[in-house]
């Protein structure tokens, strides 16, 4: 069964989540990969208003491509989630409460997540077309200087994820 979640993420609505399950995601939520995470890395470090509220919102590392004629966007997959290791414990202790990538988090990121009731979503590699499809509107919020890496409000609809590491701390790439 596929257990469909709604934005902005509640406690409530991640405690319910279990390593392992499948979800679809509907509402909004944003792109940013590692440019732009250094930039709100130093936002951070000089005090400045974040471009968006991380409370209940989900950051997915990912970098669209251009969008056809006839697309809200083009295709857009998962990135390595382990390349944004040194900057998501830092957002999330600021009230991100999820993220979507692909593969293994640090130990850090994992107990950070478990400290601030999170979950950290994977997406599928190999499926971009197809996720696209679920994108129903996209707006960049802030730094357009970088292109396919510019933080994207996006608007979802049955996004398909799957939960890789819920608020109780459990993995899914544990060994079990």
């Amino acid at each position: 069964m596929i257990k469909e979640i709604f934005t902005p993420l509640t406690d409530n609505i991640i405690a319910e989540l279990k390593v392992g399950e499948m979800v679809h995601i509907t509402g909004e939520i944003y792109t940013a990969r590692d440019a732009a995470h250094s930039r709100l890395m130093d936002m951070v470090a000089l005090g400045e208003e974040m471009p968006f509220e991380f409370k209940g919102n989900i950051v997915f590392y990912a970098g669209p491509s251009p969008a056809k004629p006839d697309q809200v966007m083009g295709s857009i997959g998962p990135t390595t989630a382990g390349r944004m290791d040194l900057y998501s414990p830092t957002l999330i202790k600021r009230g991100l409460k999820a993220m979507i990538g692909k593969g293994l988090r640090t130990d850090e990121v994992r107990k950070t997540i478990k400290a601030h009731r999170g979950v950290y979503f994977a997406g599928v590699g190999g499926v971009a077309a197809l996720m696209s499809q679920s994108i129903k509107a996209v707006d960049v919020v802030a730094f357009e200087d970088l292109g396919t890496e510019a933080i994207r409000k996006l608007t979802v609809q049955k996004l398909p994820v799957i939960v890789a590491i819920d608020s109780k701390g459990d993995c899914v790439y544990d060994d079990r």
